[in-house]
């Protein structure tokens, strides 16, 4: 018991070190500050090309999502979810070595041996599955759902909404996600490029701006040329090039991304235009567990008949059913649905 009260302790005052650390030492590999940069970068844009041009930049309830986006991603981890969750993958690994004789989640990766662009990929492409699972279980169990719902009580989308949900929505996602990636040696906690990408994914999915498949396919050409000229994740293509042939090199990247995905990206990667409808307030009778589930990737609910996108859907109302009633503060938000009984239809 001792053992376990010690990681306790240590998480708390590990994680306040870590989280003082990241905002006074401002680095390319700081999650505080990218998330900062961004954030700032799709409010230059939502500014500068809005999809739905009436809707003011600062639209309803941005700044509670702002505050959403600092507490989800670091306040939370710092009260409660950080110290806990290390003393609960403990547990859960000594009682699997208890029962097993010693097997070891982590020792037995079978990723030991893979390069590290793989092990991401495969990491990144694993935990996107798994999450489009747990999202949709947010949507079919009931009890989940009154937590998901302070996710569905965004009025206008901007990309700030997409750090506004539950904390429980945390320990539902990590709970559910640690076995499977545990099992590839890959843990719960992200590599730092995948965790960048994924939230400017998910701020692009949010956002108030509709980008055509040939730039979106460029701008992935461009994200894949740096890896490579940069030589990150152990791809070495490029590492005796000259700066300025790395420089020659982006613009034939960023033109290969756009012909290869320019059509096929919406099938690929979510967007705005796919997600704005599963924050639809209406849907139809034989969608009322929900539609477009999909996190980074697309791709799943093509795959499983859950992608429905019947027209633009750039000015449909948002929602659900019930929402003139529900919590708008985040006082209230952050305790509903401990008691509460689902009263109205998911969307």
């Amino acid at each position: 018991m001792e053992k376990y009260w010690n990681i306790f302790v240590n998480g708390y005052s590990g994680y306040f070190n870590y989280l003082k650390y990241e905002i006074t030492h401002p680095s390319w590999q700081n999650y505080f500050y990218w998330l900062i940069l961004v954030s700032l970068l799709f409010l230059v844009l939502e500014l500068v090309i809005p999809w739905r041009k009436k809707q003011a930049v600062l639209r309803k309830d941005f700044w509670l999502d702002v505050f959403y986006m600092f507490f989800n991603f670091f306040i939370f981890s710092l009260i409660i979810y950080n110290a806990a969750s290390d003393v609960v993958v403990n547990l859960f690994n000594d009682g699997i070595k208890f029962f097993t004789d010693g097997f070891d989640l982590q020792a037995q990766n079978p990723l030991h041996n893979f390069p590290l662009w793989a092990v991401l990929l495969i990491g990144f492409i694993v935990r996107d599955f798994v999450q489009w699972w747990i999202h949709r279980l947010l949507h079919k169990s009931d009890r989940l759902w009154e937590f998901h719902k302070v996710h569905h009580s965004v009025e206008e989308m901007g990309f700030a909404a997409h750090l506004r949900y539950h904390w429980m929505e945390n320990i539902v996602y990590r709970t559910l996600e640690y076995i499977p990636l545990a099992l590839l040696g890959i843990g719960l906690y992200d590599f730092f490029i995948i965790h960048i990408f994924t939230l400017a994914w998910g701020h692009y999915n949010h956002s108030n701006i509709s980008v055509n498949g040939y730039v979106t396919g460029g701008i992935v050409g461009g994200l894949i040329g740096l890896v490579f000229v940069n030589n990150l994740l152990d791809i070495h293509l490029f590492e005796s090039a000259s700066l300025a042939l790395k420089i020659g090199a982006m613009p034939l990247f960023i033109m290969f991304g756009s012909i290869i995905f320019g059509k096929i990206i919406k099938y690929i990667f979510n967007s705005p235009e796919m997600h704005i409808w599963h924050h639809s307030y209406e849907l139809p009778e034989n969608r009322r567990s929900g539609v477009n589930f999909g996190l980074t990737l697309s791709i799943w609910d093509y795959l499983f008949n859950t992608a429905y996108i019947p027209h633009d859907g750039q000015n449909i109302r948002l929602g659900f059913p019930g929402i003139e009633s529900f919590p708008d503060n985040f006082t209230t938000q952050i305790t509903h649905g401990f008691g509460d009984k689902s009263t109205s239809s998911k969307s």
